[in-house]
């Protein structure tokens, strides 16, 4: 067997893709999950956040690791019970696996976590944000700055970390483009909101293969923004409709409709989001294989 990479978050739709991807190369895959279930070619083992459980044999011989795990910031509406799941299921995750790293003194070679592009703010306006601008100040930035913090622990621990800042991942397999496309479908596709907020976006292939590289390449270390360009969300709901031959809708979905409907959380599909990848495209070699919007949107909405 290949080196051992254990994957939290492993059955979401960026696990599953990445998985698929790390096997092809040969690797072991391992996940942790809150359920005991039987995946083909990959062991389950089993946590326990409330009961500071890691079930025994996950951490051994783990070469790389990979946090993902997190509950969807666009599942409910944010209650405060909502709110405070969507900041645990990403932060005590990660003390947990410090912990029980610290106390079994196990040093994986690298440690890839999730983190997110509301780093900078729900809504940054048309502000570029490269990796070294500062964190904004509302509830999603405030998730975000947590997650990277817990990320830091693992880093203190003397094992090379890196987070990959990500905005929307285009995939067939769910995900916002699913939600974004579905109204296309039926000749229904409308901007939202003003329709000139910015939207960051990458294909899932391209983030599953920036962590396969954050893994593997031991000069990627930090905070790297994950995305491949930015659209207008006008712009992204036109080349959905050209892709799936529809019309657009004429009239926008007004932004207090969307808050009606989805109160705070409105504020992920309003707000705009702008991300330069200025690491990844000056400090690494990284290819992308889905460069344009276009092209990735063919190739998974046909």
């Amino acid at each position: 067997m290949g080196k051992k990479v254990l994957i939290t978050g492993g059955s979401g739709l960026i696990g599953r893709r990445l998985t698929q991807l790390l096997l092809a190369k040969g690797y072991e895959v391992a996940y942790l999950s809150r359920s005991k279930k039987a995946i083909p070619s990959v062991k389950v083992f089993q946590w326990d956040i409330s009961k500071n459980y890691i079930e025994e044999g996950a951490l051994e011989n783990t070469h790389f690791l990979i946090h993902l795990a997190g509950t969807g910031v666009a599942e409910k509406r944010w209650t405060d019970e909502q709110k405070k799941l969507i900041i645990s299921s990403r932060v005590d995750t990660i003390h947990l696996i410090a912990e029980k790293l610290k106390e079994k003194n196990i040093r994986p070679a690298a440690f890839a976590s999730a983190s997110g592009s509301s780093y900078y703010g729900e809504d940054s306006g048309d502000v570029k944000n490269t990796e070294d601008f500062p964190p904004g100040n509302d509830f999603l930035s405030y998730v975000t700055i947590e997650w990277e913090k817990a990320a830091d622990k693992i880093t203190e621990l003397g094992i090379r970390t890196v987070k990959l800042r990500t905005g929307i991942v285009l995939s067939n397999e769910g995900g916002a483009l699913k939600q974004i496309a579905a109204p296309a479908r039926f000749g229904f596709g409308a901007p939202l909101g003003s329709g000139k907020q910015w939207i960051s976006w990458i294909h899932v292939d391209d983030l599953c293969n920036m962590y396969i590289e954050a893994l593997e390449n031991e000069n990627w270390q930090g905070a790297y923004n994950a995305i491949t360009d930015a659209v207008t969300n006008e712009e992204f709901t036109k080349v959905i409709c050209k892709v799936l031959n529809k019309p657009q809708w004429a009239p926008h979905v007004p932004a207090f409709a969307l808050r009606l409907v989805f109160g705070e959380m409105a504020n992920v599909v309003l707000g705009s989001s702008y991300l330069i990848s200025k690491r990844i495209k000056e400090e690494t070699d990284f290819k992308y294989q889905y460069p344009d919007l276009r092209g990735s949107l063919e190739e998974i909405l046909k």
